[in-house]
């Protein structure tokens, strides 16, 4: 199960969403679990901004909540990130003093993991002394609230993503993710080497991670304690960035293709499929991936293969196949034939 304390989550994206943490600094080892925020409920994470009881029944009946804002916010859900934006704000300045401190208790009374004022707009004395007292952070931020909720969402969906790693060597290929794999010993660093000389980029050796960050994309990166290295036998480690220069890595790739490197002799080769080739699928994190098997004999220049294979994915991806192609031109003159 992944998670990411507030602390963290304010070190990491601070910069990227102009956040100023202005109370709340004990609350800051509260943490967002992964089992919290599913795929298909993590947009709920970041509360929708409320700014009128019409809006806030409008949003009710998608969000499970019954509850009505009069005369004072109520949560969306419990355990969230909650976004206050101009509207709200106004809102909370609007109401009298007793109201106002109502608001601001119910708001937190269901223990948000933080609260973030948005568009530029001063902090309520009294959200901060509550805030404060409650240790419950708080932010502020010169973004609008809708961008700065889209973006929160962004970066939690990547910190929370459910991570695995894959035994091979991760690439880019053709501008695709391509990852090769195969047993100990085949050829995989060698060949990412010729590739990496040949102009495509590293992104990690040996236990690249992956990640489902959206329904249909499965992003893969390189472990922190692998960045840049690259294991070939015989030459040992190497320093891929100092070797050939930072042109010749990439910090993240999606991933497209995974091609398998097998030793085949004999009927292993006779037996590959000549029209269609060793295409069949592997699942990755619910997805599912297509497999390529090349065949590691002498002689074969498996650098170009890969690169074909690339290529050859691309125009599939983009609706054309070249056995289809094949077939119907032979069916036609065979027709015409006859």
């Amino acid at each position: 199960m992944s998670s990411v304390t507030i602390s963290d989550l304010f070190e990491i994206h601070s910069e990227r969403l102009a956040l100023e943490w202005v109370a709340g600094r004990a609350g800051g080892g509260r943490s967002i679990k992964s089992d919290e925020v599913h795929p298909e409920t993590r947009r709920k994470i970041v509360g929708d901004h409320i700014s009128t009881l019409e809006t806030r029944r409008d949003h009710s009946a998608d969000l499970g909540s019954n509850k009505s804002l009069v005369g004072h916010l109520n949560l969306i859900h419990p355990n969230q990130i909650q976004v206050l934006g101009s509207s709200e704000i106004q809102y909370l300045s609007g109401l009298r003093a007793i109201s106002r401190e109502d608001a601001i208790r119910q708001l937190l009374s269901h223990e948000p993991h933080c609260i973030v004022v948005a568009d530029s707009q001063l902090v309520p004395e009294q959200l901060g002394t509550a805030c404060e007292e409650s240790s419950t952070p708080l932010f502020t931020s010169t973004l609008a609230s809708n961008k700065l909720s889209d973006d929160l969402h962004y970066y939690l969906s990547n910190l929370l993503a459910e991570v695995v790693t894959l035994h091979g060597v991760y690439l880019e290929v053709m501008s695709i993710g391509v990852l090769l794999t195969g047993e100990s010993g085949v050829g995989k660093s060698e060949l990412a080497l010729e590739l990496i000389t040949r102009g495509h980029r590293l992104i990690a050796d040996d236990a690249p991670e992956f990640s489902r960050i959206a329904p249909d994309i499965v992003n893969g990166t390189c472990p922190k304690g692998l960045l840049d290295f690259l294991e070939v036998r015989g030459l040992g480690i190497l320093n891929v960035r100092e070797l050939l220069g930072a042109g010749a890595l990439r910090s993240n790739k999606y991933l497209r293709l995974i091609i398998r490197l097998e030793r085949l002799e004999g009927e292993g080769l006779i037996n590959l499929d000549r029209l269609e080739g060793s295409y069949s699928e592997r699942r990755v994190l619910g997805l599912d991936f297509p497999e390529i098997v090349l065949p590691v004999t002498a002689g074969r220049n498996l650098a170009v293969l890969v690169e074909c294979a690339a290529r050859n994915h691309i125009l599939r991806m983009s609706g054309y196949n070249s056995a289809d192609d094949f077939m119907h031109r032979q069916r036609a003159l065979l027709d015409k034939a006859v």
